[in-house]
């Protein structure tokens, strides 16, 4: 669907920067919070790894613009970062891919069954991914994790299915 080139372990923002995002607020009783994925391999290794909330919105049209504000405060030639919005139980509500003043949102899956084909997807991609690690192609093996994110990003709960792809359509 996507083929951003974006690393891993990339930051678009120096160490300790939180972008200041419009209509932000730290208020965690606000139901959206827009969040950046914790992609440190020890959290990730230890099952300790939590997203990094960045702001809690009243909405979730305020919590889409306020990921388009972020992707505006990057760096022009930042590789691109995921973005998620979590309701306030954390289920997935919408992801995307954030670069170059846009974010690209990611279709949420409908089905049981298209979500059971996206995690057989994203997990075979992990598997080439780590193959291509083993043969020391980390070009290759960083590609296909970013595919199975994208893939991942898909996953939105089931109880905000319907509600995100009318935000996207809306929002087109």
């Amino acid at each position: 669907m996507f083929d951003l080139p974006f690393p891993a372990l990339s930051s678009p923002f120096p160490a300790g920067f939180v972008p200041d995002i419009a209509h932000s607020t730290s208020d965690p009783s606000l139901p959206f919070s827009l969040t950046l994925p914790d992609r440190y391999p020890a959290a990730a290794m230890s099952g300790e790894a939590r997203p990094r909330i960045i702001g809690h919105f009243s909405t979730l049209a305020e919590a889409m613009r306020g990921a388009i504000k972020m992707a505006d405060e990057m760096e022009p030639d930042a590789a691109p970062r995921m973005l998620a919005i979590l309701d306030r139980d954390e289920r997935l509500v919408l992801a995307g891919a954030a670069a170059n003043g846009a974010v690209a949102w990611c279709a949420p899956v409908m089905t049981a069954a298209e979500a059971r084909v996206v995690v057989m997807e994203a997990s075979q991609l992990r598997a080439q991914a780590s193959r291509a690690a083993d043969w020391l192609e980390s070009d290759l093996a960083t590609r296909l994790r970013q595919r199975a994110d994208l893939l991942e990003a898909r996953l939105v709960d089931p109880l905000w299915r319907a509600f995100a792809t009318r935000a996207l359509q809306i929002a087109a």
